[in-house]
């Protein structure tokens, strides 16, 4: 199993109020699972993927990825976990606004240290997968949104992730790119058996998944 999630809680103080955003998750996902996850707004489902992401520590519970407890690890090591071994895409895109599309690819492999020209083959490889070869000299501002999110995507995959973590990948688009960003993910799964988890609103996006979970007041409701 790639990701075992169990008896994951996570509260949050609000004054003199105690707020449970995840109440005792147990969640199994498999290598290769392309898993869409749902739920109103407060549902948790955001909190959960943070908390698998290494973006945030759960008050109570354990994250396993490929058997290891990210739970044990000290700041330091999660933030290397978390950077040569997740991959992240989130709705606003988050690249750096004065790199290139090929250096915004290359970004975690730059923060391991390694020079922009031993990785620049590897990024530029990618951005070319993703029909952006002629783009990998523009800037953000130079790109649509359908482009950076791609930019983003290839990102995500430039140091080969045990699991991407996307955040409303489609939310800042419209359906028909966003609809070529979710072909990408479901492509990136069936022929690559890259493990994604996705939080969506869409129940549209949600069907490019092969497993669909409802989440509401921080539990787990469906899992089909």
């Amino acid at each position: 199993m790639l990701l075992q999630v169990k008896g994951l809680k996570k509260i949050y103080q609000q004054g003199d109020q105690k707020v449970k955003a995840l109440d005792g998750i147990n969640l199994d996902v498999k290598q290769g699972q392309f898993v869409s996850i749902m739920g109103p707004s407060g549902s948790g489902k955001s909190t959960l993927l943070h908390l698998v992401g290494g973006l945030d520590r759960g008050t109570s519970g354990t994250i396993e990825i490929d058997g290891k407890n990210i739970n044990k690890f000290n700041d330091k090591d999660l933030s290397i976990f978390r950077r040569q071994r997740l991959g992240f895409i989130f709705q606003f895109f988050n690249l750096l606004p004065t790199m290139t599309a090929l250096e915004n690819v290359a970004l975690p492999l730059l923060l391991d240290g390694k020079s922009l020209s031993e990785v620049e083959g590897q990024a530029s490889n990618l951005l070319k997968d993703l029909g952006l070869g002629k783009r990998a000299g523009h800037t953000p501002d130079q790109l649509s949104g359908g482009e950076m999110q791609r930019v983003a995507i290839a990102r995500a995959l430039v140091t080969n992730p045990l699991l991407i973590l996307a955040d409303e990948p489609t939310g800042n688009l419209d359906s028909k790119t966003g609809g070529g960003v979710l072909d990408i993910l479901s492509q990136m799964s069936k022929e690559k058996k890259q493990t994604i988890l996705m939080v969506t609103h869409s129940p549209e996006a949600a069907k490019s998944g092969d497993r669909l979970i409802t989440m509401k007041d921080g539990l787990i409701q469906s899992d089909v």
